[in-house]
């Protein structure tokens, strides 16, 4: 269930089909209360928030050990890979995301080596209970497949870019921290009576040294002994078994942490973003969960100091800082009583006198210092503190506390009363890494051991003391909550047995921040489907979830400042888009008074914009999208227009710069040729003047003149020939003589030229002006159906008459002949083809200079009557039958029924004449169209018409035949 916009939720620990990819599809993209509270509607929302906002996410997973953290981190990670977007580069950071979860968890800091482990050259035995550091627990877990669980382990890091180099040099490491726990030392005395310790089986460091490429006596002088620098000199001074045994586990425990920092470290450097790319962060943070337990120490201290300040931003987000602001924006508001736990942060982490610090003056201090001392510091300074309890502050109090032993503080927490026992809080909060040590790793010549131990190079040396790991753990919390305030959080928090479901605040302006979901326990057992109300309501108590309720209910759900928001959703408001002059908060109140926001849905504060409801935002939000889409088309629209402009100036530029180049380069011809003609005539009149010359000067004419004489005979003799042996007068006969010599061929082509012009001219002569148009009909019909219809040729020797029907002869046709006047242009009897059964009908077609009539035989009266304006266009088919399609214009006279399929006898007769009368009457001709396929339009809609050349046609004509009410079928010879 939802508590605003916090999800609380229970785990049933067994597995439930929800999780399916059908379920990432259900929750992809929607509005987060528009569905089921569920772990997809968190991720969701964060993925749209960092996709849609550009906006850094961060996903905080926490709950008690056991609840389900990691399995919620791989949920949340696998729904991100399946909804972000595609590519070769994305699919394989996704795909190393994914496998990072194997390879972190098979590297926890509670390592169980399997026979998988159990290799010749890392020199380890398969069972598990012969190294110390595993003995305690059992390493058999009934369902857990030890070889499968290895095997994805080896897959995941070879698919994260792993080298078998690199994981045999991982594997190697791990070994000798297992190796490390069964190092044992024995003790001695030396002469002046020091104790001192010594390796008592050295197999174990042997087989290290071998791992790790040292010399063993380095390594064991580094277990059993340190140096100390006193003034100017460095002191070799001998360690007791315990001291020993303590560096041994420091240098395990600095070796395994040192090993998982680079574990992780590498997987970052495989999936991070190439440089000089947008970069985005979605964080997944899987973190402790509050522990209580019978005997709590210093583990237990730090990670319940760390869910204190997860505590703390739920405080400062629910409840402080939205009433707070509530209040600075002048929004009226009613004040919820909430309690604060920032008292018991400070307790734990105030700097001059916290008790981490006084932990850490305690580990610092010379003397003797033990956990008495501590505890007695802690006693003193927070004697009067309500939030510490201590037996000898309760004493002071006059208070029997049974429960409280002497070695014990006891902390109030949110989440209850903690006691600690603060028996070895000093050693762990020291954990010091002697300085032997850590220059033994920086000696060995494995080369991942030696990276992870930089301050062990003897030129880098200091003498400055390591942090605590008290100061380490705040510090690092410190980081954790500044990159938390910096990103847009958004909670999971589990605990055993009861695990909410995620939930997130509807996303917003840049300060504004997620609510946490708040995770219910159900019962102490940790058995499905058992609820226990008194734990249950305990719970919800110091969870702080029924204040959460009040302020919910009272405030508002989404906040942001006027300029943002007004940035954002301008584009809504004619007034406010593109821009708005006056001020951001007039604009956002002129924008949502356009939009008709319900006005208990908001509220005006002096700088930002309050929204009750997430259901009102997700409304502005797809009101956003949509008008996002309209500005996107038309951009995209002024887009291609502004780029076909462009295309045609760079065309046309080009048209005229190839036409430049083309008149040029034509005129360069032209010059080219008019210089040859130039030369040639120089060369000729240069000749005649020589010949010239010689005549005068040499008298040789004599033969030019005989020349000229016989030139000038044939061609007498020619022509005398030519004019008694004239071909026919006969404008259809195309034959002539030939010339009888050779330099007569151009003449005589050119006579016969002006014959047939001079033959076709008197032919024209003698023509009456009914022929004249007879002809001129049938070479119009050449120009429509010449090599286009297969019914033209036996047309040509069928002159046209016109007059079919005999409307002046047959009394019956008075009325048609008086309709038709003086102006008939033609009449013929067709037959109509009727839309309903495809049957034809006889009719009587009277084509005038003004109209087209259609009249029934018997009646002999108009049927149809159309201006010839009314006709659009004709179909033919290229056939030998006589179907004609007459297209007519929808505003035209009688158009409601549609188009007029005509069968005619004398079809190209009919179609010159009326393309004839079209082009008299409206300067244009008929659009004819020859096709066996055409569309036409039917009483009750475009029927397409399918013309088939078929045995089966009659032979009076088509065949039309109905296929349906849209299609017809048309069968001819």
């Amino acid at each position: 269930t939802y508590i605003g916009n916090v999800v609380i939720s229970v785990n049933p620990y067994r597995s439930l089909p929800i999780y399916t990819p059908e379920k990432v599809q259900e929750y992809r993209n929607c509005n987060f209360f528009a569905v089921k509270p569920h772990i997809y509607a968190i991720a969701d929302d964060a993925y749209r928030s960092l996709r849609d906002r550009d906006r850094d996410q961060c996903i905080l997973i926490t709950g008690e050990s056991g609840a389900g953290k990691t399995e919620a981190s791989k949920l949340v990670m696998s729904y991100v890979a399946a909804v972000s977007s595609k590519g070769e580069e994305v699919g394989k950071v996704k795909e190393q995301l994914l496998q990072s979860n194997p390879v972190l968890e098979g590297k926890c800091p509670h390592p169980v080596p399997s026979q998988h482990l159990a290799r010749p050259q890392l020199k380890l035995r398969q069972d598990c209970r012969h190294y110390g550091y595993l003995n305690r627990d059992s390493s058999d877990l009934p369902g857990v497949d030890d070889a499968a669980n290895f095997r994805a382990m080896q897959d995941a890091m070879r698919v994260i870019g792993f080298s078998p180099a690199e994981v045999t040099a991982l594997l190697e490491v791990t070994a000798v921290v297992l190796k490390l726990g069964n190092v044992e030392l024995s003790s001695s005395f030396q002469a002046s009576g020091m104790e001192s310790c010594s390796i008592a089986e050295p197999r174990e460091l042997r087989e290290i040294c071998e791992l790790i490429g040292l010399d063993p006596s380095t390594l064991e002088q580094a277990l059993c002994s340190r140096t100390v620098k006193a003034r100017d000199e460095m002191v070799l001074t001998t360690l007791t078994v315990p001291q020993g045994y303590y560096g041994r586990d420091a240098l395990a425990k600095n070796i395994y942490s040192r090993l998982f920092n680079w574990l992780v470290n590498r997987i970052n450097t495989s999936i991070q973003v190439k440089p000089g790319k947008q970069r985005k962060v979605m964080g997944v943070l899987d973190i402790y969960g509050f522990e209580i337990f019978q005997d709590n120490s210093f583990e237990q201290f730090i990670i319940n100091y760390c869910n204190e300040k997860l505590q703390q931003i739920f405080i400062l987000l629910t409840l402080k800082e939205e009433q707070e602001e509530y209040v600075r924006e002048g929004i009226q508001w009613t004040p919820v009583e909430f309690f604060d736990n920032s008292i018991i942060c400070n307790l734990i982490e105030n700097s001059k006198g916290g008790i981490l610090a006084m932990l850490d003056e305690e580990c610092l201090r010379p003397g003797v210092v033990n956990e008495d001392t501590f505890l007695t510091k802690l006693n003193q300074l927070f004697a009067t503190h309500k939030h510490y309890e201590s037996r000898e502050t309760q004493n002071a109090r006059h208070v029997m506390d049974a429960s409280l032993p002497s070695q014990c503080f006891r902390i109030h927490h949110y989440a209850g009363k903690v006691t600690y026992n603060v028996t070895g809080f000093i050693e762990k909060n020291n954990d010091l890494l002697f300085r032997d040590l850590s220059q033994a790793m920086w000696a060995a010549r494995h080369t991942l051991l030696r990276s992870l131990f930089p301050e062990g190079d003897p030129q880098k040396a200091s003498l400055k003391l390591p942090p605590t790991a008290g100061f380490q753990f705040k510090t690092s919390v410190a980081t954790l909550m500044k990159n938390l305030y910096s990103k847009n959080p958004n909670y999971i928090r589990y605990r055993p047995l009861g695990a909410p479901a995620p939930a997130l605040m509807p996303v917003g302006s840049p300060t504004h921040r997620c609510l946490p979901p708040r995770c219910i326990k159900p019962n102490e057992t940790k058995t499905a489907m058992l609820f226990t109300p008194e734990l249950v309501l305990a719970q919800i108590r110091y969870l702080g979830l029924l204040e959460n309720v009040r302020v919910r209910r009272a405030g508002y759900a989404f906040r942001q400042l006027y300029s943002p928001f007004l940035e954002r959703y301008k584009m809504l408001g004619t007034r406010t888009w593109p821009r708005w002059a006056g001020s951001d908060r007039e604009g956002t109140e002129v924008l949502l008074a356009e939009l008709a926001m319900p006005p208990e849905e908001l509220a005006f504060g002096y700088t930002k914009i309050f929204i009750r409801s997430p259901r009102t935002l997700f409304d502005l939000e797809k009101r956003r999208q949509e008008r996002v889409a309209e500005l996107a088309t038309l951009i995209q629209k002024l887009f291609r227009g502004w780029r076909c402009r462009t295309q045609y100036q760079l065309m046309r530029k080009s048209q005229i710069l190839i036409s430049a180049w083309f008149r040029g380069h034509a005129q360069k011809n032209r010059y080219k040729q008019m210089k040859r003609s130039a030369l040639i005539i120089q060369a000729y009149a240069r000749g005649w003047k020589v010949r010239r010359a010689y005549r005068r000067f040499f008298r040789s004419g004599a033969s030019a003149r005989i020349a000229n004489f016989i030139y000038r005979r044939l061609v007498q003799k020619f022509l005398v020939e030519l004019g008694r042996n004239l071909p026919p007068l006969s404008v259809l006969d195309q034959t002539w003589p030939p010339a009888p010599y050779k330099f007569l061929d151009d003449a005589n082509r050119e006579l016969r030229s002006i014959f047939c012009r001079w033959k076709c001219k008197k032919y024209r002569e003698q023509l009456t002006p009914q022929r004249r148009v007879l002809l001129q009909a049938k070479l119009c019909a050449s120009e429509l159906f010449r090599d286009k219809k297969a019914l033209y040729p036996k047309s040509l020797a069928q002159p046209f008459h016109g007059e079919y029907v005999g409307l002046a002869q047959n009394p019956r046709y008075q009325k048609l002949h008086a309709v038709a006047k003086d102006n008939l242009v033609m009449a013929d009897n067709v037959r109509k083809v009727n839309w309903a059964s495809g049957k034809t009908v006889p009719r009587l077609l009277l084509l005038t200079s003004e109209r087209l009539v259609l009249a029934e035989p018997r009646a002999a009266q108009p049927k149809a009557a159309l201006g010839l304006g009314d006709i659009d266009a004709a179909s033919v088919t290229r056939f030998s039958d006589g179907l004609l399609a007459l297209h007519l214009k929808e505003s035209a006279t009688g158009g409601a029924k549609g188009d007029l399929l005509l069968v005619s006898d004398h079809l190209i007769e009919l179609v010159t004449r009326l393309h004839q009368v079209l082009l008299a009457a409206t300067a244009r001709g008929l659009a004819l169209r020859i096709t066996d396929r055409f569309s036409t339009r039917g009483p009750k809609g475009d029927v397409a018409v399918t013309v088939v050349e078929s045995e089966r046609a009659g032979g009076d004509g088509p065949v039309c035949k109905k296929r349906g009410s849209r299609k017809m079928e048309v069968l001819v010879h």
